[in-house]
């Protein structure tokens, strides 16, 4: 266990700072006109990534139970979970090194952005002749003096007074947003088996468990968390950041509570496709709404030198959120019947009103996303304030 958390530790941390990275490239090298699509194209693949992890363990799975069969946990609670077992999650963990080697590659092929270089590095020739090769056209060198007006810092009052309010409303909403985001997969468990996608444990060895879950996870991430991120690639740049931020979230409480309040409802057999619908419409609605753009926004409103520093203010800010959803209401929706709580768990509000709170926070990002500037149709100088100075 020490050993995975350690490694798990520097996982976090190299794609804490990918993220970032990714979206500011892409800002940096695209067009204002379609800007908005490449970034979310990029968040995109985490789709085709949730995709592929599904089908590993899907793989993995299946031989395993075809080549080690065991019994049901009702049968033999020792040999249903044969030996070998622990070799699944060790080879699904390893499969996800072969993205990573790819991506260390070509990130160390790939040179910085121009504005990066020109503005940070203070290299205009190197810039220029960067960007000569990724345009694969001849630029000439244009040096120009740097105003002391847009010199100003992360902690300064200028920067304050500029980006205070965009940085809050990007930082809250990332925040809000995996606060619902993460702490929807801790409800998985008790919609699947509602819905009879996941047998009683005692019906399934250690094998077929992990099948169940990993099928069950996949055909929601079919049918509805990556449809939902290739529409907002295709709309984005026609409907805007914040309309389509807006529309995620307030779909996103609409139907948390429409799930939650005929909760009861929606748990029994004969309702159970339209329980599945409507949990994943609330998928739907995150990567069609604030799940891609609290992604996409911080990389084009903050000035070049501070753009990654705020993106990733703005990311660790989200990943916070993600913890308090994923520990917080591990704990919250815990049923309150102490004898019906999970094993070393303390009673807890249920999952009913669990979805209620998730569905009031999801409002709450609703209006910390007015705070938010529309960056669709202008350039990354417009939008961070260095072209006011150029007038």
């Amino acid at each position: 266990m020490t050993t995975l958390c350690f490694f798990r530790f520097w996982l976090g941390f190299g794609i804490g700072g990918d993220y970032p990275l990714s979206a500011t490239i892409m800002s940096e090298y695209a067009n204002k006109k379609t800007r908005g699509a490449f970034i979310a194209a990029v968040f995109a693949m985490q789709g085709v990534g949730i995709l592929a992890g599904g089908f590993v363990a899907l793989a993995v799975s299946s031989i395993f139970d075809k080549q080690f069969p065991s019994p049901t946990y009702d049968q033999d609670r020792v040999l249903s979970t044969p030996p070998e077992a622990d070799y699944i999650w060790r080879i699904i963990v390893m499969f996800g090194a072969i993205p990573a080697a790819m991506t260390f590659y070509w990130r160390m092929k790939m040179p910085e952005t121009a504005r990066y270089t020109a503005l940070v590095a203070k290299d205009i020739k190197q810039a220029t002749k960067d960007m000569s090769k990724v345009l694969q056209v001849e630029l000439e060198v244009e040096e120009r003096a740097e105003d002391p007006k847009l010199n100003y810092g992360l902690f300064s009052k200028e920067f304050l007074r500029r980006h205070g309010l965009p940085l809050l409303g990007c930082t809250s909403t990332w925040f809000l947003l995996d606060i619902a985001f993460y702490s929807q997969n801790l409800f998985q468990k008790d919609i699947f088996s509602a819905i009879g996608w996941i047998p009683k444990a005692g019906t399934m060895n250690a094998v077929h468990e992990v099948f169940k879950i990993a099928r069950a996870q996949t055909l929601i991430a079919l049918c509805s968390t990556v449809p939902g991120y290739w529409f907002t690639v295709a709309f984005i740049d026609i409907m805007g950041r914040f309309a389509i931020q807006l529309m995620g979230f307030f779909f996103m409480t609409v139907f948390m509570f429409a799930i939650a309040f005929p909760y009861n409802h929606w748990i029994k057999p004969d309702n159970r496709i339209g329980f599945v619908i409507m949990y994943s419409l609330t998928f739907f609605f995150a990567n069609f709404g604030p799940n891609a753009t609290t992604f996409i926004v911080p990389a084009e409103i903050f000035p070049a030198r501070l753009r990654s520093t705020c993106h990733g203010i703005s990311a660790a800010t989200g990943k916070a959120g993600a913890i308090v959803g994923a520990f917080g209401f591990l704990y919250a929706a815990q049923s309150q019947d102490a004898t019906k709580t999970d094993a070393g768990y303390p009673p807890g509000i249920g999952v009913k009103n669990s979805l209620i709170m998730l569905g009031v926070i999801n409002f709450i990002g609703m209006l910390f996303t007015f705070l938010v500037p529309e960056p669709k149709g202008k350039s990354l100088e417009e939008l961070s304030g260095e072209a006011e100075v150029e007038k």
